[in-house]
């Protein structure tokens, strides 16, 4: 997945990246509630919030930004909020919450 353009060739793909962050957050989520609720919303929100304002400024001025690029950030958007879905479904609401 090389990119003629700038010649950049990122070593993983969307799919891998993605599957690589639902393990850390899998991880955070299996050490500590209180700081994997916070860094997952945290994340979610600022890859989600990139993502939106990258769509946008694409649609009002296309540019030669990769398709990659969206892929990765949407990506980084879905794996936390994935992984807190999973883990507020097995666990119920965090001990810290109550």
């Amino acid at each position: 997945m090389k990119d003629k353009k700038s010649g950049f060739n990122p070593r993983l793909s969307p799919l891998e990246a993605f599957l690589i962050q639902v393990v850390l957050y899998i991880l955070l989520w299996l050490g500590d509630d209180f700081y994997a609720t916070l860094g997952s919303f945290a994340f979610a929100g600022l890859f989600f919030s990139i993502w939106i304002i990258s769509r946008i400024a694409e649609l009002i001025e296309p540019s030669k930004v990769p398709r990659w690029y969206f892929r990765y950030l949407f990506g980084g958007a879905m794996a936390p909020i994935l992984v807190t879905l999973i883990f507020y479904l097995i666990r119920g609401v965090p001990s810290w919450v109550l």
